[in-house]
Parts: structure tokens; C-alpha cells; sequence
């Protein structure tokens, strides 16, 4: 490797890995404040937060890692340019193209990272940030009184003080109902004057001693009859009573990582394309069953008008009526629906004998019968929509792995070029620009998203609505670089707006003369 190339290599990899950082700490941030009630009075230590957040990162390096390439390759190329570096290196005979290989290749080396770590890190982190966001939503608030309150955390009591000294830890008015056994109530009310509270070394236990008090005990009498119950209680007055309470209930408790793990976004590509046949296999079967229902449950009853029919024609007409309801299943409600019999359509069997009052209840038993099946047919048809939505959200994950590799090198051809043309670096101009494109490919990411989730758009357009967006811009983009344009270059547009205002004056001067 040249040295050429190791410049380029040195100068890009330092703000790769500041804006990669900064980017990520501000998404960290975002999450933080989203999930801050959820973290928060929970008395977790310090490495649930570490490795919650951590977990939480592994999950942004989706949004990160392109942001920082646009970024950096901005201010890569832009503080070239801005030093005279890259006309120089035009002038020593190489292209743009030739003087970005290196850089190219450290792309492609970052976007095959990216796709592995989006199929094989990617699912982890999911898993494990499920399981222990869950784990931690679910953690009780820790054992903090509150003056007045009643603080209901720990399993079977409820504690409620008047007041807490927060110098000397003295409580006083303590009130506390023991419920441990939630199907009898509150059988224990315990009332004291003064109070100290203390947790045992290993946490397990609190101490709760209380001063001057009385409790009372109710006594149950499962020995007697509902209506013979007297419900005695037992009064008791004391000067000390310690109590032991168990405070298991608030101990930190991981959930089980097999609640989450078929989900879609703990899945790699093969386990997602396992799921989607899977899936497709099953709309597939419910699709057959409808048609089979239809066919067997929707045919017209056999009359006398076509009873001299052969057996096979009739068959085939019979099917063809349920295919016809099956593309058109209000047809038959439209017809039944008519008070009339006369709008029927004219049949000369076993409808047309019939009498005025029995048409009526035949056409009132028919509409009955056609909402019922319509009904069935409705529900499996929501069914079947449920789970294309479902194989529609595996395929978004299918594509988001080889999506995130292909949009880190579109985003460098659109950073690079940029940088060599503005031929600004630091971050002033370059962050601006970056943020801009970057919001207007998270926008059209997130649109493509949300249009494939909702059923508008099929996942391989959806998905890829961005880089098809963005990939001609990137060869433009490339190609005016290479030419030494002057697209962003605000003195050739004043200069351009000059000689429009100089012709439209001397035109003027020509009118007059």
C-alpha cells in the first residue's frame, strides 16, 4: 500500500470513528429518555443500565453507521479539497476515481461488516434488549416511602408512614395492612407511633421495628358456616415489635429469552426465509379451505329447471355459480335482499310454485344464511391479511440486513463527491449537508417502511425506495466531481445571474435606442 493510500485511510478513519461515536451517544441519549420512566425508582445497579444500553446500541448501528459514513467522507474529501490536497493529487495525473479506491475498499470491507453483523449480531442484540427491557419494565419500584402514600411494592403489604425524617431515617405514624393472603383480605392491620426501617447485608430482608403500636388480628373460622362466622379478632398492644419482611419480590429477576426468541427481529436470513415459506404455506392453506368452503357451502340448490340437465354439465355450471358469488359475495345478498320475487331471476321449479309468504321467508332465510357465510368468509379473510402483514414484517428484516450494506457504500459516493466539490471540511458546512441527506434518507426509509407494513407496497420496493432514490444522485453526484464541476460553487451561480441581468439590460438599452 502506497502512501498515498495510507493518507487517505488515516484522514477518513479519525472522523469516521468520532462522528460513528457521537452519532451513536446521540441515539443512546434519545433511548434513555424514551425508556426514562421505565428505568427509573427501580434501584437497579449500575450493570443492568450498562448492559441494557449497550444492548441498545448494538440495536442503532443500523442508523448510526450511515450517518457516520455520509459524515465523514464529507469531511474527508472536503478538507482535501479545501487544502489544495486533492488538486494536487489531480495534478500528479490521478483520478477521482483512482484517488478513491482506497477509501472503496475500506467501504466495501465496513458494508460487508455491516451485513454480517446485521445477520448475526443484529438478532443477539434484539434478544437479549427484548428480554431485558421486559425484565426491567416489570421490576418493581424500589423500597422508597413517600410521606402519606401508601407504598405498595413489596408482595402482601402495604406501608404507609406520616412522616419520614430523612436525617435519622425515624418514621412516625406507620401503618401497615399484611394482605399476604389477597383472597381473605387484610387480616393483620398493625399501627405504630415511631418506626425504623432497615435492609439485612444481603438485601433479602427488611427489618421493620416499630415503637408504641397495637395490631389487630382477625381470626378466620373455616371450621363454621358462612352464616354462624362471628369473625373474632385478637387486639394486641405493644411497646417493640420487629418485624421480618421478605423483599424476594423486588430483587431483580431476568425473563426468559424463549418469550421473544421467534420473533422476527431475533431471526437471521435463513431462519426468516424458514418463517416466510412457512407463512406463505399457511395463507396458501387457508386460501384452499375458502375456496373449498365457498364451493361447498355457497352452490345453488338443484330446481326443477335443471334437473334434466346431464350430470356433468350440471356440475360444471354449479361450480361456475359458486366461483361468480366467491368473486362477488354480495351478489347474492343484492338479490335476496329484494322484497319483490318478481326481481329474482325467473325460475319455473321449486321457487316459482311456491306461495307469496313462502318466498318471503325463503328469501328472508337465504339473506340469514348468505351474512352467516359471508361473516366465515370475512374472518378468514382478515385472517389471511393478518398473516401477509406478519410475512411482510419478516421480509422488511430480510432485506434491512443486505439494505444496510448496500446504503453505507451509496452514502459514501454521495458523501465523497460532495466533500471534493463543496471543498469544506470540518464541522461547519460539511455536518449540515450530511444531516440534510441523512434526514432525507431516514425519511424515505421509513416511509418505504411504513408503506410495506400497511400493505401498499411490496417488500423488495418498499425496502429499497431509498437507495433507488439515492443511487442515481450518487453517480451524478460522482460524475461532476470527477469533472471538477462547480455545482456547489455559489460564485458561478451569482456570475450566471450576472450575465442573465447584463443581456436583459442591454436588450432594454436596444428597445429604448
Amino acid at each position: 500500500m502506497n502512501k498515498l493510500a495510507l493518507l487517505l485511510l488515516k484522514t477518513f478513519i479519525g472522523p469516521f470513528v468520532v462522528t460513528f461515536i457521537i452519532a451513536l451517544f446521540i441515539l443512546d441519549m434519545q433511548f434513555l429518555w424514551v425508556y426514562a420512566d421505565d428505568l427509573m425508582g427501580k434501584g437497579l445497579e449500575g450493570t443492568v443500565i450498562l448492559e441494557l444500553m449497550i444492548y441498545a446500541s448494538a440495536r442503532l448501528v443500523n442508523m448510526a453507521l450511515p450517518l457516520a459514513i455520509l459524515m465523514s467522507s464529507i469531511m474527508t474529501m472536503g478538507a482535501l479539497a479545501e487544502h489544495y490536497e486533492l488538486t494536487a493529487m489531480k495534478s500528479a495525473g490521478q483520478s477521482l476515481v483512482r484517488i478513491l479506491r482506497p477509501l472503496t475498499i475500506a467501504i466495501v470491507v465496513v458494508a460487508v461488516s455491516a451485513f454480517y453483523f446485521s445477520n448475526n449480531v443484529w438478532p443477539i442484540a434484539n434478544l437479549k434488549f427484548r428480554t431485558l427491557l421486559y425484565s426491567v419494565t416489570k421490576q418493581k419500584p424500589a423500597l422508597n416511602l413517600s410521606d402519606g402514600v401508601f407504598y405498595n411494592g413489596i408482595d402482601g403489604f402495604s406501608i404507609r408512614v406520616g412522616r419520614k425524617d430523612p436525617k435519622t431515617d425515624e418514621l412516625t405514624d406507620v401503618l401497615i395492612y399484611d394482605h399476604r393472603e389477597s383472597s381473605e383480605g387484610s387480616r393483620t392491620v398493625i399501627r405504630a407511633q415511631r418506626g425504623y426501617m432497615k435492609q439485612t447485608e444481603d438485601k433479602r430482608y427488611l427489618l421493620v421495628t416499630l415503637e408504641d403500636g397495637y395490631s389487630y388480628d382477625e381470626q378466620m373460622e373455616s371450621q363454621r358456616k358462612t352464616s354462624d362466622r362471628q369473625y373474632p379478632h385478637v387486639a394486641n398492644q405493644f411497646e417493640k415489635q420487629i418485624m421480618r419482611i421478605d423483599l424476594s419480590s423486588l430483587s431483580f429477576n431476568k425473563a426468559d429469552e424463549d418469550l421473544f426468541k421467534n420473533a422476527y427481529e431475533m431471526m437471521t436470513i435463513n431462519q426468516l426465509e424458514d418463517a416466510v415459506d412457512s407463512i406463505e404455506v399457511n395463507i396458501q392453506r387457508k386460501q384452499d379451505d375458502l375456496e373449498r368452503y365457498g364451493l361447498r357451502t355457497m352452490l345453488f340448490r338443484r330446481d326443477s329447471l335443471v334437473q334434466y340437465l346431464p350430470s356433468n354439465r350440471l356440475e360444471v355450471e354449479q361450480v361456475a355459480i359458486a366461483r361468480d358469488s366467491l368473486a362477488s359475495d354480495t351478489s347474492i345478498v343484492a338479490i335476496a335482499e329484494s322484497t319483490n320475487p318478481a326481481a329474482l331471476p325467473a325460475r319455473k321449479g321449486m321457487f316459482a310454485s311456491l306461495s307469496y309468504a313462502q318466498q318471503r321467508r325463503a328469501v328472508n332465510q337465504a339473506i340469514e344464511t348468505s351474512r352467516s357465510f359471508q361473516k366465515s368468509i370475512n374472518n378468514v379473510l382478515d385472517d389471511i391479511n393478518s398473516k401477509r402483514k406478519l410475512a411482510n414484517k419478516h421480509e422488511i428484516e430480510w432485506h434491512r440486513k443486505f439494505f444496510l450494506a448496500f446504503s453505507c457504500v451509496v452514502l459514501f459516493f454521495i458523501g465523497a463527491p460532495l466533500g471534493a466539490i463543496i471543498r469544506k471540511g470540518g464541522l461547519g458546512l460539511p455536518t449540515v449537508v450530511a444531516i440534510i441527506l441523512f434526514l432525507v434518507y431516514y425519511i424515505l426509509t421509513i416511509f418505504g417502511e411504513r408503506m410495506v407494513r400497511s400493505g401498499s407496497l411490496i417488500p423488495v420496493v418498499g425496502m429499497w425506495i431509498s437507495s433507488v432514490i439515492l443511487f442515481p444522485m450518487s453517480v451524478f453526484l460522482t460524475y461532476k466531481a470527477a469533472t471538477d464541476s462547480t455545482i456547489m460553487n455559489v460564485d458561478s451561480y451569482l456570475n450566471w445571474f450576472k450575465k442573465i441581468f447584463k443581456r436583459n439590460k442591454n436588450a432594454d438599452s436596444a428597445t429604448v435606442q
